[in-house]
Formats: C-alpha cells, sequence, structure tokens
C-alpha cells in the first residue's frame, strides 16, 4: 500500500534524522578533546566492527570488489569532505554547517551539466541562484563574520557532491552494503597514518560519544537506504529538511548558539532552492 510504505519510509526517516544530529553533536564534543584524524578513524572501526559480520554472513567477498579503484577514488575525496565536515563543526555554529552542508544538491547539478552531460533548465537556474544567495546571507563575505569554518563547509558540501555522483556510478553494480563497507574500510587505511601521528586518546567521559559516532554514523546510511526503499525521493528528501530547524534548536539548547534572521534566511532559501530542484526534476525539453 502506498500509505503504508509512506508511513514506513518517515518511520525510517526519523531514524535518519535523529542519527545525523546526533552525530553532529558527538563530533563536537569530540573535536573539542582530540584530532579530526583521530575521530575519523574510530569512527571507521566502529563501523567496521558493526558491518563485518554482516558482510561475511552474505559472503560473496570477491564480487565485492570488482569496483575497488573506482572506490577508492570514491573514499578519498569522502575522506577529504568528512575531515572539512567534522572541523567545520568546531569552527562555527552547528546550524551553519547543516545550511552550507545543504548546498551539496546545487552543486551536484553544476557536477550533473559539467561532466555528465545533462542540461540547465530554468528551474535547475533558478535553484542554483537562490542556493547561492544562501550562502551569501549565512556567510556575508566582507563581514567580521566570515572565518574559515564557511569555507570549510563549503568545502565539505562540494566534497560530498563529487562523492555522492560517483556513488551513483558504483550503485549500478554494487549493493548499499557493499558500498558503506568498503566505505569505512578503505577510509580507515586512508585515515591510519593521520590518525597515528596526531594520536590522542579520548577523555574517559568521551568514550560514549565515540560511541554514538561510529553507531549514529553507520546507521544513519541504512536507515535513508530503507526510507528511499520504500518510498519516492521526492517524499524522502523534503523530509531530510528537518536537520535545519532540528540543528538549530540543538544548538541553541546545548551550545547557546544563536541563529540571526538573516541566517535563517539564507537556510531558507537553500531549502528552497533544494525543494525547487527536487519537484521539477525531470529532463529539460
Amino acid at each position: 500500500m502506498p500509505h503504508q510504505s509512506t508511513t514506513q519510509a518517515a518511520i525510517w526517516m526519523a531514524g535518519w534524522l535523529l542519527c545525523t544530529l546526533a552525530l553532529t553533536v558527538s563530533g563536537r564534543e569530540l573535536g573539542h578533546d582530540v584530532p579530526v584524524f583521530v575521530i575519523m578513524v574510530l569512527r571507521s572501526l566502529v563501523a567496521m566492527a558493526v558491518l563485518t559480520p554482516l558482510v561475511i554472513y552474505e559472503g560473496n567477498i570477491a564480487a565485492r570488489l570488482t569496483q575497488l579503484p573506482l572506490h577508492v577514488v570514491r573514499n578519498i575525496i569522502h575522506y577529504g569532505a568528512q575531515y572539512s565536515w567534522f572541523t567545520a563543526l568546531t569552527l562555527i555554529p552547528l546550524a551553519q554547517v547543516v545550511s552550507i552542508e545543504f548546498t551539496m544538491p546545487i552543486w551536484g547539478a553544476l557536477i550533473a551539466v559539467t561532466f555528465l552531460g545533462e542540461r540547465l533548465t530554468r528551474y535547475r537556474i533558478t535553484a542554483i541562484v537562490l542556493g547561492f544567495l544562501g550562502i551569501l546571507l549565512i556567510v556575508r563575505p566582507g563581514t567580521a563574520e566570515v572565518d574559515a569554518g564557511h569555507v570549510v563547509a563549503l568545502v565539505a558540501a562540494l566534497g560530498f557532491a563529487v562523492s555522492v555522483a560517483l556513488t551513483k556510478v558504483l550503485t549500478r553494480k554494487d549493493s548499499a552494503l557493499t558500498v558503506i563497507f568498503l566505505m569505512f574500510a578503505i577510509q580507515t587505511v586512508i585515515g591510519a597514518v593521520p590518525a597515528w601521528l596526531t594520536w590522542k586518546w579520548p577523555e574517559p567521559g568521551n568514550w560514549i560519544w565515540v560511541a554514538v559516532v561510529g553507531l549514529a554514523g553507520t546507521f544513519s546510511h541504512y536507515c535513508l537506504s530503507k526510507a528511499v526503499s520504500l518510498a519516492d525521493m521526492t517524499v524522502v528528501t523534503p523530509m531530510d529538511f528537518l536537520r535545519v530547524p532540528l540543528t538549530v534548536l540543538a544548538g541553541y539548547w546545548l551550545y547557546s548558539e544563536g541563529f540571526d534572521l538573516v541566517s535563517i534566511l539564507g537556510a531558507v532559501l537553500i531549502l528552497g532552492a533544494n525543494l525547487l530542484n527536487l519537484l521539477k526534476a525531470k529532463p529539460a525539453l
């Protein structure tokens, strides 16, 4: 039944929102204790501990490695984007990080036009313009509020967009479990040396945040995959927009972070650009 599928998708998206919010808060907490490289390798190790038994149980290990070179390229880019995202969490308010992260579909549209031969419709052009206006309102170039955190967050969004484009190619042959498992396996290898060079053990009270980072980072992907499998993207994606107001509230309650009216307007423009791009996502005539 369509209604039942939509209801189930909403439940899985609630899990996605909870996990991503938990990942954001735990990343902020750990970022003040240990280097970002350490956070990332600990996250990957927790994820590997969870996913390895599933991969062994399903078998066909060799079949998961047919696109290994592309997985490596994708994860080098994703690792850089993830590093930038975790770093941005320690530099600017949570709500600004997440709002700027939502420019990812805009970068993705530009990548699709530039490298995949897709055409720009008037709706896509409007969405891109609205998105960039939103960025300007949040970042406000030329004011004292602009700092490295905004630039790092933009780099993260661009990196995530490239990673998503490569993921679309990978999932033509590989399952979601394969993509997620190889993501954490490859990123464990990539991050081993940087983590070793900057290693600092978390304070005893912060190990709970290590567990949250690892588990939330793993199950968020699973929740999103389940939601997409149960309902159309036009139903699922708008639910993700709730991350912005939820993150605003988390930043206010936990860290007393303000989010002024201009920044709120910027976030609304970015979300509106995403919604327009989503609703009008059809081939140009």
